[in-house]
């Protein structure tokens, strides 16, 4: 089985970047520990470890917009990846955009660039 270096990070976390498998859009940031990596190889769909919640998080359990992994890249240091996915649901982003990189830099501001997909509060109550 892949093995990663989860200690180079003091907290055991390192980055995973969601991309999308067939259009190549970045779709979100997270970080994963060897609970999660393990479990993504095993089941095939993307885990993480939640910061906010101190616990494991399988992507789309409340939402249904599961992360089938369709590819793993691992980078020089194995240290980071990037889970190449199918994004069920069409949206990555708890705020109902296809990618949660839905704003751009203008000037002193954020610009949204894209649409929601969906309502989050229709989806997450």
């Amino acid at each position: 089985m892949p093995e990663l270096n989860f200690t180079k990070s003091q907290d055991g976390l390192l980055p995973a970047i969601a991309q999308d498998a067939a259009s190549g859009e970045v779709l979100m940031l997270a970080y994963i520990n060897e609970e999660s990596w393990q479990k993504t190889l095993k089941t095939g769909k993307a885990h993480y470890w939640s910061r906010s919640r101190n616990k494991l998080w399988l992507k789309g359990e409340s939402s249904g917009h599961v992360q089938l992994v369709k590819e793993i890249l691992v980078d020089c240091d194995q240290d980071t990846v990037v889970f190449k996915v199918e994004q069920l649901g069409g949206a990555a982003c708890h705020k109902g955009y296809a990618s949660c990189f839905f704003r751009r830099v203008k000037g002193d501001d954020l610009e949204i660039i894209a649409e929601p997909v969906f309502d989050p509060d229709k989806v997450y109550g």
